[in-house]
C-alpha cells in the first residue's frame, strides 16, 4: 500500500484588487451606515415632538377698561382699600390687571372676562346654612349671580368682593388668589358667622 502524500497548500497570496474593492466598500458602508442612523434617530425624534403635546399660545387678552361702580366710601374704607388695591399684582396667573371706569384706588380687574375686585361693598346677609370657604386665613361667602359667582371676604373689617365669571374652573381658587393680600391689608373682626371659625 502506497500512501498518497499530498503536497501542502501553498499560502494564497491575497489579490490586490480584491484588498482593495474591500478597502472601498467599507470606506463606503461606514458612512452610508452613519448617514442612515442620523436620518432613522431624527425622524425618531420628530415623531416623538409632534406626538408631545405643544403649549397653545395665549389667547390675546382685553386690555380695554372694565365696567366697574365706585361707591362713596368712608376714611377707615378708604384707607384699608388703597392698602389692599397697593398690594395688588400686575398678573393674577396668566391674566393681567386691566383698568377699570371707576374707582382704581378701591377696584381692580384681571383678564378677559375680567375678575373683578371691589373693596369696600356694603357686606351681604349670610344666610345660617350658607358654605363659607375658609381659605388662606381669611372667610369667604361664595354666591351665585347670573354668570358668575361673587366671594365676599366677610371676616374683614372692610368688605372685599371678588367676581369670578362662570366660565372660569374652580372659581373658589381664583378668590383664594387674592386672600393672603386680604389677610395682610385688612384687619380681621371677630363678629363672624360660625363657619368662619376654623
Amino acid at each position: 500500500m502506497t500512501a498518497t502524500v499530498t503536497p501542502p497548500t501553498p499560502p494564497r497570496t491575497p489579490d490586490p484588487g480584491t484588498r482593495k474593492a474591500a478597502l472601498v466598500a467599507a470606506a463606503v458602508a461606514v458612512p452610508v451606515t452613519l448617514l442612515v442612523a442620523w436620518f432613522l434617530v431624527s425622524t425618531a425624534i420628530e415623531n416623538r415632538e409632534a406626538a408631545t403635546p405643544q403649549p397653545t399660545p395665549s389667547r390675546v387678552q382685553a386690555t380695554t377698561p372694565v365696567e366697574m361702580a365706585a361707591p362713596q366710601l368712608g376714611e377707615r374704607d378708604t384707607l384699608a382699600c388703597r392698602a389692599l388695591l397697593s398690594q395688588l399684582p400686575d398678573t393674577v396667573r396668566d391674566r393681567p390687571r386691566r383698568p377699570v371706569t371707576a374707582g382704581p384706588e378701591q377696584n381692580a380687574a384681571y383678564g378677559d372676562p375680567a375678575i373683578q375686585v371691589a373693596c369696600g361693598l356694603p357686606r351681604p346677609a349670610v344666610p345660617p346654612t350658607a358654605d363659607l370657604l375658609l381659605m388662606d386665613g381669611v372667610c369667604w361667602y361664595p354666591a351665585e349671580q347670573p354668570g358668575a359667582t361673587v366671594f365676599t371676604a366677610i371676616d374683614r373689617e372692610t368688605a372685599v368682593q371678588v367676581t369670578v365669571p362662570a366660565s372660569y374652573e374652580q372659581r373658589g381658587f381664583w378668590a383664594n388668589e387674592f386672600s393672603k393680600r386680604v389677610a395682610g391689608s385688612i384687619r380681621s373682626i371677630t363678629d363672624v358667622p360660625s363657619g368662619c371659625r376654623g
